[in-house]
């Protein structure tokens, strides 16, 4: 208690010494503890903006946590399936040549296994579908001693080598989405949004600067219960100095001008363009994998569908030979 009793007594004759740092610092103390008196109150409309930069921090935050995973390859790669090196080595395309050309059940497992050419295949649920698919196909054609080729693996094959273009498109998908979408929404929240909460902070700056100098010419920078001053150190503004005055009018300009410059920031963050726009790029991509998607397994459906109608006539004709 004697503590702020000195400080009461001596604060006021050292305001012309006090930094601006320590004086926001103890205007905020006091406020924080119920002590401030004639806190400037900021403009309704100016609080308003605030709260709709905050609703947009907050969208863009809340949207990145989700979409940022575009910039993970595998997002959707099954987390139970164990691929091994020689698995990922070379693409379901490269395989398929190098199958195409043996002769012999060792050089088709030799063609599965190859060593890579490049970096590993993706690791996308597409990508790992087509090299299930491929392997599988491989094993049924190992296993096949009848006459022509087995259906199932043909199909198999054929499956595998769509689903890899569909993996393709899903990385081209993902490529648009962190050029398109990723980089404008980070950079309205890292460099848009931030530029505006440094100017409120600016404008929380001056706010305080101005009530701490208010305060210390008028006498009230400390009050503690019933310890008041008995002169309650209270004088109107008639009764200030002209330098007490000027100093106050001082702080008044800057405040209005960081409000002002603040306002304009906000405005310009919300007003902008850029988020619906990177929005309607996010759309376009996936619409455009999606569409890309049903374009490869339409084009296989009618094959798998062919495949399927000779299997049945040829189990037919079996039958009705016996």
């Amino acid at each position: 208690m004697d503590m702020f009793k000195s400080l009461q007594k001596n604060v006021t004759s050292l305001g012309g010494q006090i930094t601006p740092f320590a004086s926001r610092t103890f205007q905020y103390t006091k406020e924080q503890l119920g002590q401030a008196e004639d806190k400037t109150q900021l403009p309704p409309d100016y609080i308003d903006l605030e709260k709709r930069v905050d609703a947009l921090k907050a969208v863009h935050q809340k949207m990145l946590a989700v979409t940022s995973q575009y910039s993970h390859e595998p997002y959707d790669y099954p987390p139970n399936i164990k691929e091994t090196f020689q698995d990922l080595g070379r693409t379901v395309s490269e395989k398929v040549n190098l199958l195409s050309t043996a002769t012999s059940p060792a050089e088709a497992q030799a063609a599965l296994t190859a060593p890579p050419t490049a970096k590993p295949q993706p690791k996308t649920f597409s990508h790992a579908i087509a090299r299930a698919s491929i392997a599988s196909s491989q094993t049924l054609h190992q296993q096949h001693t009848g006459a022509g080729e087995d259906p199932l693996a043909t199909a198999l094959e054929k499956y595998a080598l769509a689903m890899e273009r569909v993996g393709e498109a899903r990385l081209a998908q993902d490529a648009q989405i962190q050029s398109r979408f990723l980089a404008g929404w980070n950079t309205t929240l890292n460099t848009n949004i931030s530029f505006a909460t440094r100017a409120r902070k600016s404008v929380e700056k001056a706010r305080l600067t101005l009530d701490a100098v208010k305060a210390r010419v008028k006498g009230t920078t400390w009050k503690l219960g019933g310890a008041g001053n008995p002169r309650q150190d209270l004088h109107d503004e008639h009764e200030l100095s002209p330098e007490a005055q000027e100093e106050i009018e001082k702080a008044e300009d800057d405040f209005v001008t960081q409000t002002e410059e603040a306002v304009g920031v906000m405005k310009n963050v919300l007003d902008t363009p850029e988020p619906l726009r990177n929005l309607a790029e996010l759309i376009a991509a996936q619409a455009e994998y999606h569409k890309k998607a049903y374009e490869i397994l339409s084009e296989l459906g009618p094959i798998i569908d062919g495949l399927q109608v000779e299997q049945e006539a040829s189990r037919a004709s079996a039958f009705s030979l016996h």
